[in-house]
């Protein structure tokens, strides 16, 4: 009874997490959420989130590896994983003269693992693509006549994945993730002009996104006397054609701020057209001493230059190499001391960013710590963990904006032994 209880508890958990997901609202605000489909999550699984955010190479029973689809095969035959992870995000924007400062909380991702055969693993999960959120505000003067200028964006895009991975021999192994990209982006610029002489215009551009891309991954291990462990992943992303309906609005109205009087509808346009997201290739090399210690490493490049948006220019946008590597140390996995089983982890992550405005790219460095706890209740494994991120974007140099943003994570992961059955004497 108590175990039946269990699992309806962890389904109920599991609903209100999709629920909020569903609900979730984005509350970013960084000008360079303007370009492409708005500022990509690269949002991994919460315990190497901690560790630079690497994945292409790692693989463990105990958790989802959504990063590499090839991973899944580590997880054990008899159980069922559930992964969740909950954020608190800070940034403060600065130019030379003035900062802003912006603090909201969203969920992260809801991921579940199970087997389904000896040599094959499912998964499935919805977890943030990209965020979208800015707030620009600009005045000009020209004959005499004062003109306030706002450029507005909100939305971005959720993936829902469903990957299975298969064994080939031992230590090799191919995975598949098929997503579903789904969500909307909505851009608006206004003209205000001083006096009531004038009507001021707005337009309002929005465009829905829905369709499938793909993600292959593969990785292989081999141990070495048994204490060393070697392991290699690589993971291509498709240029994926995603199907999108853009509706543009354009209108005069007079009034400012709620005081708004719609006079006329200048412009009203339903058009379909298409996204190509950027393809991407990874690798990644990983190595564990025993139970340990795992240092991992993996580098990443996408081609940015080819995307494309209901025929929008993307010359602010250039192909981006990142790199990330991280570490983890147990101290004695095997201890009856609590304390030596706390996982310890670091790593950092650089990219030489997609972003290019200026003549300058607009880089990304961050750097995360975590602690992962192990716990024990009932007839499964769970653990609990905590990562900390710091992290810069962007410059100064040129008038351009400087971005320092930190994230605080919690992630909770489940194992029940699902498929075991209870022996009656």
């Amino acid at each position: 009874m108590i175990k039946a209880n269990h699992k309806k508890i962890l389904l109920t958990v599991m609903l209100t997490v999709f629920c909020l997901f569903v609900q979730a609202q984005n509350d970013i605000s960084s000008p360079y959420s303007k370009y492409g489909y708005g500022l990509p999550s690269n949002i991994t699984s919460g315990a190497y989130d901690a560790m630079g955010k690497v994945g292409y190479a790692m693989q463990n029973p105990h958790l989802i590896n959504f990063k590499n689809p090839a991973s899944y095969v580590a997880f054990d035959s008899l159980s069922f994983i559930a992964d969740a992870a909950f954020s608190i995000y800070s940034s403060t924007l600065k130019t030379s003269d003035i900062s802003q400062k912006s603090t909201y909380a969203r969920p992260g991702y809801l991921t579940i693992g199970l087997p389904v055969t000896r040599h094959w693993r499912m998964s499935a999960g919805i977890l943030p693509f990209s965020n979208l959120g800015y707030n620009i505000a600009d005045t000009r003067v020209a004959n005499d006549v004062t003109v306030n200028y706002s450029y507005q964006g909100d939305g971005g895009l959720m993936q829902l994945y469903w990957g299975n991975a298969f064994r080939i021999c031992k230590g090799l192994s191919i995975g598949l993730n098929v997503s579903y990209l789904f969500g909307r982006l909505d851009y608006t610029k206004s003209a205000e002009f001083d006096g009531s002489n004038f009507f001021n215009t707005m337009v309002d551009n929005t465009t829905l996104v829905d369709g499938i891309y793909l993600s292959g991954g593969l990785q292989y291990f081999a141990n070495i006397k048994n204490k060393h462990r070697l392991g290699f992943g690589i993971v291509y992303e498709n240029s994926a054609y995603i199907w999108t309906k853009q509706t543009t609005f354009t209108y005069n109205y007079t009034g400012t701020g709620a005081n708004i009087s719609l006079n006329d509808t200048v412009h009203n346009m339903e058009s379909p057209d298409h996204m190509q997201t950027p393809q991407s290739l990874g690798g990644g090399i990983s190595y564990q001493y025993k139970d340990k210690w795992l240092v991992s490493a993996d580098v990443t490049w996408q081609n940015w230059a080819h995307y494309y948006l209901n025929g929008q220019d993307n010359g602010n946008l250039q192909n981006a190499i990142t790199v990330s590597a991280g570490l983890q140390f147990i101290p004695n996995s095997m201890s009856t001391n609590y304390l030596n089983k706390i996982r310890f982890r670091a790593g950092f992550r650089y990219t030489t960013g997609q972003i290019y405005i200026s003549d300058r790219a607009i880089k990304d460095f961050s750097v995360a710590v975590g602690l992962g706890f192990p716990l024990k209740m009932y007839n499964n494994n769970p653990s609990l963990g905590f990562m900390f991120e710091y992290g810069q974007m962007g410059t100064l140099a040129d008038g351009l904006l400087k971005e320092n943003y930190f994230r605080f994570s919690v992630h909770f992961t489940l194992q029940e032994k699902w498929y075991q059955r209870v022996k009656l004497e």
